[in-house]
């Protein structure tokens, strides 16, 4: 975003945020633009904060048969996330909501307190047959207003007592609180933790996601995880070419010495609005290096600054995505973890009895 075209109100002030303007969605059919009234008259000093809203969801489960995706069903307590990470690939989520990909991704989120119940009821169905639940496939279960909401704690409290497996990715030490719920569905094979990091240097981790936990500290919770008897998998996602490819073997390394048993690793993407807004922040925070990542994000990309494709999104594609695979799988053998984690196990799945049900007699 030029700095003669803004989209945030005279007065308003950011801070720790990943975008810096907000961009009408693109389903918009209006374009707002904030420009100065030639009136030289002081403004109040507006900080943008972050504002919860709530949702009464209909449906808990959403499918997907996407073939890049190692799940079919997920569980989002949220939408939106106040982390705020700059290259998020679910900012585009947001123009659904009728807000912008950009500030309000950040700041403008929905709890969806409810869904526990909601999805008990769809866990009943006599239709219903069991495979892993993904929580934190869009935006983070654990960011920092589940402190307040508990949205998440209520589906794993669901999830435990139907015996029903459950994969988490996250980025929010949050997660440690609960351990006396994943801790035994760890050491039951229902449960399983992605943890994200994306970078083990500090001053960049607190620009480029400004308000997730430094990388020390997410490598500690790996540590208590793994110590509880969760499977932990490192996730080095996303690889920003030119910028954090560099840091590979430390990044799976350290949290090997912290306990993580698998990896994987996922090239930046930029699909729909977070390109404009990743190259805005590439602008502000390393305008030197700018063009030299965009261009190999390019180059990955077959020239765009994203390819959609199955397949190839989530690694691109051209020598450089290969060698970092090769980087990958030689790291991996060096350092004696594993590609896959083991699968759940699905057979354990049994519904409560509810208040009234008349019991069996087995």
């Amino acid at each position: 975003m030029s700095d003669d075209a803004r989209t945030l109100l005279p007065g308003q002030r950011l801070r720790a945020r990943g975008a810096r303007e907000n961009p009408a969605g693109r389903f918009e059919p209006e374009r707002r633009e904030a420009v100065a009234d030639g009136w030289d008259l002081p403004e109040d000093d507006r900080l943008v904060c972050t504002e919860v809203r709530i949702e009464r969801p209909r449906s808990g489960i959403s499918y997907n048969r996407s073939p890049d995706l190692p799940f079919d069903r997920s569980v989002n307590p949220y939408r939106g996330c106040e982390h705020g990470c700059a290259y998020c690939y679910a900012r585009p989520s947001h123009a659904f909501l009728n807000l912008s990909p950009g500030v309000d991704f950040e700041t403008r989120l929905i709890a969806r307190p409810g869904i526990d119940a909601v999805l008990a009821q769809e866990l009943r169905a006599k239709s219903y047959s069991p495979a892993p639940i993904a929580l934190g496939t869009n935006t983070d279960p654990y960011q920092p207003c589940e402190a307040e909401h508990r949205v998440t704690r209520g589906v794993l409290e669901v999830l435990r007592d139907f015996h029903h497996p459950v994969a988490i990715v996250t980025k929010g030490t949050l997660i440690e609180r609960d351990i006396d719920i994943l801790g035994p569905m760890g050491q039951a094979g229902l449960a399983r933790v992605g943890v994200s990091v994306t970078t083990l240097d500090a001053p960049l981790a607190r620009q480029m996601e400004p308000r997730c936990p430094p990388p020390a500290r997410r490598l500690e919770t790996i540590r208590r995880l793994a110590e509880a008897g969760v499977p932990v998998r490192v996730m080095v996602s996303p690889v920003v070419p030119g910028l954090t490819d560099t840091e590979l073997e430390a990044i799976l390394k350290a949290a090997r010495d912290a306990g993580a048993t698998s990896a994987s690793w996922i090239m930046l993407r930029l699909p729909l609005e977070v390109a404009a807004l990743f190259r805005d922040w590439l602008a502000e925070h390393r305008p030197g290096e700018a063009a030299k990542i965009m261009a190999r994000v390019r180059e990955l990309h077959g020239g765009r600054d994203y390819d959609p494709e199955f397949g190839r999104r989530m690694r691109g594609r051209g020598v450089w995505s290969d060698l970092m695979d090769q980087r990958f799988r030689k790291a991996l053998t060096r350092l004696g973890l594993t590609e896959r984690q083991p699968p759940m196990d699905t057979g354990r799945f049994c519904p409560p009895p509810r208040p009234g049900d008349q019991l069996t007699l087995l």
